[in-house]
């Protein structure tokens, strides 16, 4: 049986920093094509700080033409503006990537550890591991959005079609 070639644009987003990774998945077989952060500085303006994000967020599609989008669902227990801050931020790359015309997908925390290391409640540095190993990387990708970035798009590759929760508006 013939695996389909995809290369998946995974999001973890925030407004100082949001984290992305690439990679190609084909069937069972997972390959780190490029991963890394979109910064903002917390001295800029925020309209400014959300126009860089979309910005960043197009050039990527741009450059590495995704077959999909996935995001990291967010969660916030305590503090209401910056759930909000990361929210716009959240929106204008999932914007971005709605306009490129490719499906989009989201995974909330627990989807995203259960489908990379086998446990829903797994802590960062288990997920930093698994991503490092199912990727084949030397070391463990840094900073940390990035690697949760990463996770997030291996996530969608290990997850079966049916399951996979889009949210596509066409």
């Amino acid at each position: 049986m013939g695996w389909q070639i995809l290369i998946i644009l995974g999001i973890d987003p925030g407004y100082a920093i949001l984290g992305y990774g690439v990679i190609q998945s084909n069937g069972r077989s997972l390959k780190v094509i490029d991963y890394g952060v979109v910064e903002t500085k917390a001295t800029e303006q925020f309209p400014h700080r959300l126009n860089k994000l979309y910005a960043g967020t197009r050039a990527l599609l741009e450059t590495y033409k995704p077959d999909c989008a996935v995001f990291e669902e967010l969660f916030f227990a305590r503090n209401v503006t910056t759930a909000i801050q990361v929210g716009a931020g959240r929106g204008v790359a999932m914007l971005a990537a709605e306009q490129s015309g490719i499906p989009l997908y989201e995974y909330t925390p627990m989807q995203i550890k259960l489908a990379v290391t086998g446990n829903g409640h797994a802590d960062k540095t288990q997920m930093q591991q698994m991503v490092r190993l199912l990727l084949n990387l030397k070391t463990i990708p840094k900073p940390d959005d990035a690697a949760d970035a990463l996770g997030a798009a291996i996530c969608h590759a290990n997850t079966s079609e049916a399951a996979r929760p889009q949210f596509s508006i066409k």
